[in-house]
């Protein structure tokens, strides 16, 4: 076997064709979102070339994206936020879909660390994270992490803040938005 030519087999390599060129069926096409992700983006993706033929669809439909897209709020303001939300992300903070074993009793596991930094790295975006959500404050906070860190809509985020009816709160939560990305930019010197 050593220094025999070994026949490279065609089907295992990921071509998406059978031996004889015709179209494999069983290969997964990529043909992009589908008509309803589309309508649901409403407007706020991009469609770039992946420079081999093919598109590659960019979905910008966040809350945060959006009101980015709209100019409600700032390329600082958005770039500050963003970085709020990687280190929010990066510190183990976002939840996790677990599984349940019905077979075993249902304790917490206290040789799992449960809520500790894993790694370093976990811990340092854990340090920042904490910084910039001590300088937002409480209320500022739970707006900006119901909507820039978990996607909830501007209204949600201000009926959490104690707003009724749906303009205001929309108004209340887009304000602690502006000046969240405002005061983070200021914080890590962005714009």
């Amino acid at each position: 076997m050593h220094g025999a030519a070994m026949a490279k087999n065609v089907r295992r390599t990921g071509i998406p064709a059978t031996i004889k060129g015709k179209p494999n069926p069983i290969y997964p096409v990529s043909t992009g979102p589908t008509a309803e992700r589309i309508a649901k983006a409403e407007g706020f993706y991009t469609i770039g070339d992946d420079q081999q033929g093919g598109k590659i669809h960019t979905m910008r439909d966040d809350p945060v994206s959006r009101m980015f897209n709209r100019k409600v709020i700032t390329g600082a303001e958005y770039s500050a936020l963003q970085k709020y939300h990687h280190h929010w992300h990066c510190a183990g903070l976002e939840m996790g879909i677990g599984t349940v074993d019905l077979n075993r009793i249902f304790s917490t596991d206290p040789g799992s660390m449960s809520g500790m930094a894993k790694t370093e790295a976990q811990a340092h975006h854990r340090r920042e994270w904490r910084g910039a959500r001590g300088l937002l404050g409480h209320r500022t906070g739970i707006v900006v992490d119901s909507v820039v860190c978990e996607g909830n809509t501007l209204q949600d985020a201000g009926s959490a803040i104690g707003w009724g009816s749906k303009p205001q709160a929309i108004a209340a939560a887009t304000e602690a938005i502006r000046d969240a990305g405002y005061r983070l930019a200021k914080l890590w010197g962005i714009g």
